[in-house]
């Protein structure tokens, strides 16, 4: 049985390189193991825009963890399983920037699932937005809340693997130092 990592992160300005709350939701694909939320000290600028978005302010952070004492916490999880967002690619990036400009090597390269990717495939025709997605499979939401926006896609992982897809088969590569997806190789037939 594999195990999925459900993350998503907020942001605290448009740069989008700096995390100010984090919602991690473990499944198995088909119930929800665990989870865990954290508002961050990003130690740097909010955006009005980012504060009305989220409802984060530099007064909500005051005693947060900074992103170093916040991987301290959440590196096992993260190293548990296949990382699955919503919009992959974006917290994949915001990610690959902490962990890059506070120094700390993880990992070269990680699996992930990104459910707006899956959900095109599975279901063509239908936007994918993750607020669309909610609404499309009845599941709550408090859109842009870290934590609800985690346990979302969690949800919409397990619907897809519940009408029989094969999550294996959405895992793509992502890498971690250059901050990048790694692009599938060609096979090569004989």
């Amino acid at each position: 049985m594999s195990r999925f990592i459900a993350f998503d992160v907020e942001t605290p300005n448009r740069a989008n390189n700096r995390i100010s709350a984090i919602g991690i939701t473990i499944t198995d694909g088909q119930r929800i193991i665990d989870e865990y939320y954290s508002l961050v000290d990003p130690k740097t600028h909010f955006d009005r825009f980012n504060t009305i978005l989220t409802g984060i302010s530099s007064k909500s952070v005051q005693g947060a963890p900074d992103f170093v004492q916040l991987w301290e916490k959440i590196e096992p999880i993260m190293s548990s399983g296949v990382l699955v967002a919503h919009n992959a690619l974006f917290d994949l990036r915001v990610l690959h920037h902490c962990l890059k400009d506070h120094g700390i090597s993880w990992k070269s390269k990680a699996e992930y699932i990104c459910t707006v990717q899956a959900g095109r495939k599975l279901l063509p025709g239908i936007s994918h937005k993750l607020n669309d997605m909610c609404d499309h499979y009845g599941i709550e939401l408090d859109h842009h809340q870290a934590a609800s926006d985690s346990r979302a896609c969690a949800q919409i992982l397990m619907r897809y693997i519940g009408q029989g897809a094969d999550a294996d088969s959405f895992i793509e590569l992502y890498d971690l130092e250059k901050g990048a997806k790694v692009k599938k190789q060609k096979s090569v037939s004989k």
